[in-house]
Parts: structure tokens; C-alpha cells; sequence
């Protein structure tokens, strides 16, 4: 039996939350009942150490000699990431990249879907861009509350990003998605993640021209 947390996990192994979950449906997809740290190390190019070391801050104990049951761990990470509670998504900015994130939707995660956009070239009573209701950004604190939207994906101009994100600070959101460069400042209970694309690019080439 998988034991509880008992400690703050580690924003690395946070991270990797998502990855193990996913390829943990695809061994148990492919039938596979148990599983062990060298195997998901090979299918996952993670160290198996760090895997181990992960699943030992989780409270995720596998059985020497047998390694992890898979629907057990499955139904671990499924409880842990609330995979059977549904998040309601708003992106804010339908440009090239936005339109990118509309398209896809989260098709993977079920528990997960862009429900609601706003666009500058939008109007305030709204349309439909790929299927998605999406309304000028006028009508961001209303269609917030309405649509009861959790978390955000910013992919605003860079000039455009804190005056939004003090908009939203307002409402009840309780995470961004950040895709833009900006430093963003957002009170204490709005969790950000920030993606920097040309940050993440220049870090490969950094590491490429290391080795």
C-alpha cells in the first residue's frame, strides 16, 4: 500500500509529476502489471536513482525483489495530480502560439481543457475560434467567474502582460501559465509557471556546445 507525502516534495520532482503519470498509463495500457525502476529509467531517460529517490519523497514504496504494481502507482499519481477532478482553463492571447494551444487542447488529459479565450481582436459579446468561446479582453473578470476558469495561459504581448495579470489577480484564478518573458508580480495564492521559449533555446544551445 502507497503511503501519503509526509514532507513538501521538491519542485523538481513536482515537474516530473506529469511524465510518470503518463508513461505509467502507457505500461498499463500495454498490459504490463509491474514495473521497476530501471524500466521506467529506460523509457523515460531519467536516472533510475532520481526515479527511486522521487517515488521515496511521495510515499510511493516499491517491494525489493518486485519492483512497483503499475495500477497502484497509476491510481497514485492519478489521486496525487487530482486526475479525476476537472480544471477549467482561459487563454488570453489568440495569436500564433495561442491558436497552437486551442487547437491542441489537452486532447492527452481529460481532466484538463482550454474552456475560454479573450483576444483583442475579439468582440464583447463573443465567437467561436476552434470550437472555443473567446471574448474581447474587456470581459475577462465576468467570463472568468462565469465559466469558473482555475488557471490561465498568458500569451499576451510582453507589454501587455502585468497590466492582465493584475486583472486577473482580482478574480479567483489560482494559477498562470506565463509564456511570456516577463516577470510577472501576482499575490501570494496565484501559483505562476513561467515558460520562456528563447530562454529554453539558448539553454540547449548552452548545453550542446558543452559536450
Amino acid at each position: 500500500m502507497l503511503q501519503e507525502p509526509t514532507s513538501k516534495i521538491p519542485q523538481a520532482t513536482t515537474k516530473r509529476l506529469p511524465l510518470y503519470y503518463r508513461f505509467l498509463q502507457n505500461f498499463a495500457n500495454a498490459g504490463q502489471k509491474r514495473i521497476s525502476s530501471q524500466e521506467l529509467s529506460e523509457a523515460m531517460k531519467i536516472d533510475s536513482a532520481t526515479i527511486r529517490r522521487d517515488f521515496s519523497q511521495l510515499g510511493a514504496l516499491g517491494k525489493k525483489g518486485y519492483g512497483y504494481d503499475v495500477q497502484e502507482l497509476l491510481e497514485f499519481f492519478r489521486k496525487t495530480l487530482d486526475q479525476d477532478e476537472a480544471t477549467n482553463v482561459a487563454l488570453i492571447g489568440v495569436g500564433s502560439l495561442g491558436n497552437a494551444f486551442l487547437k491542441y487542447n489537452f486532447h492527452r488529459n481529460h481532466n484538463t481543457k482550454i474552456i475560454l479565450a479573450f483576444d483583442s481582436n475579439s468582440p464583447r459579446e463573443g465567437e467561436k475560434i476552434s470550437g472555443i468561446d473567446t471574448y474581447h479582453p474587456d470581459m475577462i473578470e465576468e467570463k472568468i467567474k462565469e465559466y469558473g476558469v482555475e488557471v490561465v495561459i498568458l500569451t499576451v504581448p510582453s507589454r501587455s502582460a502585468q497590466e492582465v495579470t493584475d486583472r486577473l489577480a482580482a478574480t479567483n484564478i489560482k494559477g498562470i501559465l506565463n509564456f511570456t518573458p516577463v516577470r510577472i508580480a501576482v499575490p501570494e495564492h496565484i501559483h505562476v509557471q513561467t515558460i520562456d521559449l528563447s530562454v529554453e533555446l539558448q539553454t540547449l544551445i548552452y548545453l550542446i556546445k558543452q559536450t
